[in-house]
C-alpha cells in the first residue's frame, strides 16, 4: 500500500498519481521526477490496515516551504492574536497610569521631581515649608510631598477639636456591680508584714485535685504548660496548714509596667527581674486587665470564655511561694521580719487598651467608656505603683508598624497607612469627643496603624484621675538608651528597693538591650521625611500638653 507523501492521497498499485500538482506536466517522467521517484523523501510504509489521515507523518528536507503555513492562518486565529495584543496594551497602560499616580512604578516616572532628603540635624518642630533648604533631587523619586497640604488640613481639623476634659471617676459601688466576682475574691486588706499585697485563701481541694486544671492560660497556650506542670508538682509543698485546713498564699503585683508598646518596656522588664528583691508574673504580659478578663485572646478572633481573676492570680504563685518562705522562716517569726520581695507585672496594654468596654458596659456616656482599667486596679490596690516608658510617638508608630506589619512593608506603604488613619480619626473627631475617639473600638480596629497609642497625655490624664502623681513614674526611652544606669536607679528609688552590690548593679545595667529592631526591618531605613513632618504636626499638641503635665520639656521631643 502506497501514499503520496506530498498530498496524502491513497494510491493504487499502478496509479501514477497524475492529479498531484507536483506530478503534472506533459513531459512528466516517473523515473526522472524526484517527487514520484521519491528523491529527497523518506519513504513511509504502513501495514495493510487502513491509515487515518492525521496519522500520516511527513518528513521534509526542503525547509523553504515552511513559511507557507504562516500565510494560511485562519481569520479567527488572526483576530484572536490582534485582540490579545490590544488587551495587553490596555493592561500595560493601566499599570503605567496607576503606578505614576501612587509612586509605585519600578521605573522612575518623568512626572516625579524628587523628594526631601533625610537630615538628622533637622529640627523636629519645623514645618514642611521650613524644610525647603534641605531639598535635594532623589533617585527614589517618591512624590508623597504633594499629600502634605491636604493632610495638613485634616490635622488642623483634628487640632481644632482637641479638648482635654477631666473624666468623672465612678464610685466604688458602681464598680462592684460590674465585677461582683472579682470583689468577692480579692480582699480589702492585705498581710501587714509583707511589702507586696498578699493574703491567705482557704484551699478546699484534696491531694488528687489539680489546682490548675481549669486555668485558661494553661489551656489556651502550649508555651505556658511547662510552667504550670512545675507549679502542680510543688503546689502541696507550699500550702499553709492551720487547724485542719489548708491555705494558699495569694498575691497581686506591687507595681505595674503599664506602657507603652514599642517603648522599651521589655528591656526594662528584663533588667528589673535581675534585682534580687523583684519577681514577676510567670508570663511577662498576661494582658488580663485589658483583654483576658473579657475573653479576648486576639480581637480578630472574637471572644472566648472570660478568664476569671483566679487564673490571673495563679500567675503569681511562683513569687508567692518565695514570699511565703520568707514569712514562715524562723527568723521572720522571731524578729517580725517584713517581706521585702515585690512582684511586678508588665503588660504594655494596661495603660491604653480599653477596647472591650463597649461590649460589656452600658454605653450611656456619649461614646466614652464609663469604666476604665485603672478604676478597678485602684479599687483593689489604691497604693499600687505604676511605671510608664514612653518614646517619641512618631518613631514609636513607625517601630510599631515594622513590628506588626506582616508583608509588603515599605516607607511608602507606611505613608499611605498614616494618611488613611488620620482621615478616620478626623471623621470620628467631627462627631465625638477626644476620649470617645481614643477609646473607640471600631475606629481603633479600622485604622491601619495605631495612631492612638501615641496620644500619651490622654491616657495619663485619665490615670491621674484615680492615682496620685507620686505613684506614677514616667520615663523616656531616649534617656534610658543613653544612660541605662541613671534610669534604673530612678526605678529602684521609686520602688524603694534595697541597695545592690557592684556586681549585681553591673549585671543589671550592662546587659545588652532587649527586643531591638529586627535586621530585616532596619534594612527599610527611616520613614519618608514627609511622613515624619505629618506625624510631627499631628502629635505636637498632645506632646505639648504632656510636657505641661509632667513639667518637663523633654517630652516635647524636639530633638530625637
Amino acid at each position: 500500500m502506497r501514499y503520496c507523501i506530498n498530498c496524502c492521497i491513497h494510491l493504487l498499485p499502478n496509479d501514477l498519481h497524475r492529479q498531484c500538482f507536483r506530478c503534472r506536466g506533459p513531459t512528466h517522467n516517473d523515473q526522472k521526477c524526484p517527487v514520484c521517484k521519491g528523491g529527497n523523501k523518506i519513504p513511509l510504509y504502513t501495514d495493510s490496515k487502513q491509515m487515518k489521515l492525521l496519522a500520516v507523518l511527513e518528513v521534509r528536507t526542503d525547509h523553504s516551504e515552511s513559511w507557507n503555513g504562516f500565510f494560511c492562518l485562519r481569520k479567527g486565529k488572526l483576530c484572536s492574536l490582534v485582540f490579545g495584543l490590544i488587551i495587553m496594551t490596555l493592561v500595560m497602560a493601566s499599570y503605567i497610569l496607576t503606578g505614576a499616580k501612587h509612586g509605585l512604578l519600578l521605573i522612575p516616572s518623568p512626572f516625579h521631581y524628587g523628594a526631601f532628603a533625610s537630615n538628622p540635624s533637622l529640627m523636629d518642630n519645623e514645618s514642611l515649608s521650613d524644610m525647603k533648604d534641605h531639598y535635594l533631587p532623589s533617585k527614589m523619586n517618591v512624590s508623597y510631598i504633594k499629600d502634605y497640604p491636604s493632610i495638613k488640613l485634616i490635622i488642623d481639623t483634628i487640632t481644632s477639636k482637641i479638648e482635654f476634659i477631666t473624666r468623672q471617676r465612678p464610685d466604688l459601688e458602681e464598680l462592684r456591680k460590674q465585677e461582683p466576682h472579682m470583689f468577692s475574691v480579692i480582699p480589702n486588706k492585705f498581710l501587714p508584714n509583707s511589702k507586696n499585697p498578699c493574703w491567705y485563701e482557704e484551699y478546699r481541694g484534696n491531694t488528687t485535685t489539680d489546682p490548675y486544671a481549669t486555668n485558661s492560660y494553661a489551656l489556651y497556650s502550649k508555651r505556658f504548660r511547662t510552667i504550670f506542670d512545675y507549679l502542680r508538682k510543688v503546689f502541696w509543698n507550699h500550702l499553709y496548714h492551720y487547724k485542719d485546713k489548708h491555705y494558699r498564699l495569694r498575691c497581686l503585683p506591687h507595681f505595674y509596667i503599664i506602657g507603652q508598646p514599642k517603648c522599651g518596656t521589655t528591656d526594662l522588664y528584663d533588667r528589673l527581674r535581675l534585682h534580687p528583691d523583684v519577681r514577676f508574673s510567670a508570663i511577662k504580659e498576661p494582658h488580663w486587665w485589658t483583654r483576658k478578663r473579657f475573653g479576648i485572646i486576639r480581637l480578630r478572633d472574637g471572644f472566648h470564655d472570660r478568664y476569671p481573676v483566679e487564673d490571673y492570680l495563679d500567675l503569681f504563685d511562683l513569687a508567692a511561694h518565695q514570699i511565703q518562705g520568707v514569712l514562715q522562716s524562723e527568723a521572720a517569726k522571731e524578729r517580725s521580719k517584713i517581706n521585702n520581695i515585690i512582684i511586678g507585672e508588665a503588660s504594655a496594654s494596661t495603660m491604653w487598651d480599653n477596647n472591650a468596654w463597649i461590649f460589656f458596659y452600658d454605653n450611656s456616656s456619649e461614646g466614652e467608656p464609663p469604666f476604665l482599667i485603672q478604676d478597678f486596679i485602684h479599687a483593689f490596690q489604691p497604693k499600687a505603683k505604676l511605671i510608664i516608658m514612653l518614646r517619641d510617638p512618631v518613631e514609636r508608630l513607625y517601630s510599631d508598624y515594622l513590628y506588626f506589619a506582616s508583608a509588603n512593608k515599605s516607607v511608602e506603604d507606611f505613608h499611605e497607612k498614616v494618611a488613611e488613619s488620620l482621615q478616620l480619626f478626623e471623621n470620628c473627631m467631627l462627631d465625638y469627643s477626644l476620649r470617645a475617639c481614643v477609646y473607640n473600638n471600631t475606629l481603633n480596629n479600622a485604622m491601619p496603624v495605631r495612631l492612638q497609642v501615641g496620644l500619651y497625655v490622654v491616657y495619663l490624664l485619665d490615670w491621674l484621675t484615680v492615682f496620685d502623681k507620686e505613684q506614677i513614674l514616667v520615663l523616656r526611652l531616649e534617656d534610658h538608651a543613653s544612660n541605662v544606669k541613671y534610669t534604673m536607679h530612678m526605678v529602684f528609688q521609686f520602688l524603694d528597693l534595697g541597695p545592690l552590690s557592684e556586681k549585681q548593679e553591673a549585671l543589671i545595667t550592662k546587659s545588652p538591650a532587649s527586643n531591638t529592631r529586627r535586621p530585616e526591618d532596619r534594612s527599610l531605613g527611616p520613614m519618608l521625611p514627609t511622613t515624619k513632618a505629618i506625624l510631627r504636626d499631628f502629635y505636637r499638641p498632645f506632646n505639648t500638653k504632656l510636657a505641661q503635665v509632667l513639667f518637663d520639656d523633654a517630652f516635647l521631643w524636639k530633638r530625637t
